[in-house]
């Protein structure tokens, strides 16, 4: 509602304010407050006046300085020949003894008698032995029957010639060496010794000698075949088989 009154020279005017003013006066300054408490704690203003910090994201890496790892090279080494397997000396070195382990019908002969018997063989069988190539050839006529990988004997221990099998031994004894022969056929003799053509050596304890060395020098003269095939061997010989060992 409005008054106005006039002296001819001024006007005044007043203005009765609305009763609703103060209200609408009173929730603006709520409102606000009320965004101020909100944003006040996180304001970079704020945190400038009253040196409050800024919450910042939590760090989950960093630069870290390593060293760089050196690389020593290492020099390939040529492979090597494995050991060769030796047993044990006896006391009585220098003399090998030849014994029938168990009672059989296998006869056993004296040098003459073998060599005697050994020349009077008539029949097509026939063993070669190639020492360059330690291998073992065997023939009945023009057939070969067999081919064995073999062993002959180290620092050329093994004589080269032509001989005949003179003596055939189921399971030999060798005193040197304390050792046993299986399937022994006998075919030189050298000295005091009888070199000869078996399977792998079995020492006291059981153990096989020179097992995986088959196809190298390793033997002390012999002729050295597998087991199962030094048994065929022995089952096919005859006394009187011809032997020849070449280079």
């Amino acid at each position: 509602m409005k008054s106005s009154s006039s002296n001819g020279r001024f006007r005044f005017v007043s203005t009765k304010l609305n009763t609703s003013t103060p209200s609408l006066l009173l929730i603006f300054l709520f409102i606000s407050i009320g965004l101020s408490l909100i944003f006040l704690p996180v304001s970079p203003v704020n945190a400038a006046i009253f040196n409050t910090a800024t919450p910042t994201q939590e760090n989950l890496w960093a630069f870290v300085d390593l060293p760089k790892p050196t690389y020593t090279p290492t020099a390939i080494l040529p492979p090597t020949e494995p050991p060769t397997l030796e047993p044990t000396a006896t006391a009585t070195p220098g003399s090998m003894v030849i014994e029938v382990v168990n009672d059989t019908a296998v006869p056993t002969y004296a040098p003459k008698q073998q060599l005697a018997a050994a020349s009077s063989y008539g029949g097509s069988k026939y063993i070669l032995v190639d020492i360059s190539e330690q291998h073992m050839y065997v023939y009945e006529g023009d057939a070969l029957v067999y081919s064995f990988v073999a062993s002959t004997g180290m620092n050329n221990a093994t004589r080269i010639g032509n001989f005949a099998v003179q003596s055939k031994i189921p399971n030999a004894y060798g005193s040197t060496w304390d050792i046993w022969m299986p399937s022994w056929l006998g075919i030189y003799w050298s000295g005091g010794l009888e070199n000869g053509i078996h399977a792998l050596p079995i020492l006291p304890n059981g153990a096989t000698l020179w097992a995986g060395y088959l196809g190298r020098p390793v033997s002390y003269g012999c002729v050295v075949l597998g087991s199962y095939e030094a048994k065929l061997l022995y089952d096919w010989a005859e006394i009187g088989t011809p032997v020849e060992i070449q280079w």
